[in-house]
């Protein structure tokens, strides 16, 4: 698999002061330059300069290589590479969304941060100031590497879509098909998570591809890790149950934002969960639910058990499945047999009258970094359904999207995921039901 290196930089001439980033993406075998950006952003700190070079980095290697690529990432700001490995919290409240933003890119790409000195970050560092150079006489920054160079395919496109603000604006991962609540169960594709290696290494990620290699990294501060390389920081913790049974559950129907009770057996099953989760080694600390009945009436058990509250999440529902509510798949296949094969086959399109796969994939994506952030070092119960549900697992495990169509979920199962602040999403546990039987 080819691997990629990211230099960026940033600066400011005054502190505030007028500002402008460079960023370089390059072929890690050799050096050579694939992507270059830079850009003015008008008055701004030397921090937002350079984590604004890091976004422009990481979207240029995604517009070149895609999600799931390997890339070491070299700054030589030593505030936001160990932000971003986790190891540094964000103190300036301004530079948060900007983080926030970097690493929904690097989730998307198997990163390892890396600090190296200002001199040998010199190519991103003369791009930030060209950028400036040229804004102060009015002029809009371009590239200077030929493309006609033997191996480089230097794009030279400028910055990528700021806005009215000068911010790079967020963009989402490309979604796929999920899976309702019946028996049609598909999935969501998503952005990739990342994989962050230790900063300040004397080994580059890019060195060897020997996994004793990788196995021998200094260990951080405690953390479980995969079991191949040690984890760099505590983990935040997502348990994933799925509401218990409903009477359209029982029938096979899809159901989405319609809104059926528990059945009895549903209520036995969600108080099932619940004495399990209440016990070690789960140790619940946030309980938050979707709107839903079902989802919110399986939270209650839990909560009832651990003292704790419900937090309502909207972005935890269900598909929104339109004219489908209530219908089997037969059914929907007979009345709507056009509309069904073009929503099985684009996850852009939407069931007449409802919600499209991907729309419903950026919102669950929204919320899965939303609840990562806010809880960040603790164990939180999310209650949900199968869409949301199966596409955090599908984000986690950095899967192809046909592998989804090949996922099951039962009711009031348990799943479990670790996410780590300096990359990694780990799968503990998947569709377990053992407290059922």
């Amino acid at each position: 698999m080819t691997s990629y290196i990211v230099e960026a930089d940033g600066g400011s001439r005054g502190n505030p002061g007028p500002a402008g980033y460079g960023a370089v993406v390059r072929d890690a075998a050799d050096g050579q330059i694939l992507a270059e950006d830079a850009a003015a952003i008008g008055t701004a700190t030397n921090n937002v300069a350079e984590y604004r070079g890091l976004i422009a980095g990481l979207r240029s290697l995604l517009d070149l290589a895609g999600d799931g690529a390997a890339v070491e990432v070299r700054m030589d700001s030593k505030l936001v590479i160990e932000q971003m490995a986790g190891r540094w919290k964000i103190k300036n409240e301004g530079l948060r969304p900007l983080a926030l933003e970097a690493g929904a890119l690097a989730r998307r790409l198997r990163v390892a941060w890396r600090w190296i000195p200002r001199e040998r970050n010199r190519e991103a560092d003369r791009l930030a100031n060209e950028a400036m150079d040229a804004a102060a006489k009015g002029l809009a920054w371009h590239s200077t590497t030929t493309s006609g160079e033997p191996g480089s395919l230097a794009s030279g496109r400028g910055a990528p879509g700021l806005d009215a603000s000068g911010r790079v604006p967020s963009r989402s991962a490309g979604p796929g098909p999920a899976a309702s609540d019946p028996a049609s169960e598909l999935a969501v594709p998503a952005p990739a998570p990342a994989v962050a290696g230790a900063e300040g290494a004397q080994e580059s990620l890019f060195d060897s591809t020997d996994i004793s290699e990788i196995s021998a990294e200094t260990p951080g501060p405690a953390g479980k890790g995969t079991g191949w390389r040690p984890a760099t920081t505590t983990a935040t913790t997502l348990v994933l149950l799925r509401h218990g049974e409903t009477a359209l559950s029982v029938e096979r129907r899809f159901s989405g934002l319609g809104d059926p009770e528990l059945t009895p057996n549903g209520t036995a099953q969600a108080e099932a969960a619940a004495a399990r989760l209440a016990r070690a080694p789960y140790g619940i600390q946030v309980i938050v639910s979707s709107p839903l009945k079902r989802a919110r009436a399986t939270a209650e058990a839990v909560a009832a058990r651990t003292g704790l509250e419900v937090v309502i999440e909207e972005g935890l529902r269900e598909a929104d499945f339109g004219d489908w509510e209530g219908h089997t798949f037969t059914e929907i296949q007979r009345r709507w047999p056009d509309e069904l094969a073009a929503w099985l086959a684009d996850p852009s399109v939407a069931p007449p009258g409802g919600e499209s796969f991907e729309a419903v994939a950026r919102r669950v994506q929204a919320v899965r970094d939303e609840l990562v952030e806010r809880y960040e070092g603790r164990t939180v119960l999310a209650v949900s359904h199968v869409t949301p549900i199966k596409t955090m697992l599908r984000l986690a495990l950095l899967a192809p999207p046909a592998a989804l169509y090949r996922m099951h979920l039962d009711l009031a199962c348990v799943s479990l995921i670790e996410y780590y602040a300096d990359g990694p999403a780990v799968v503990k546990a998947f569709n377990d039901t053992s407290h059922l039987h």
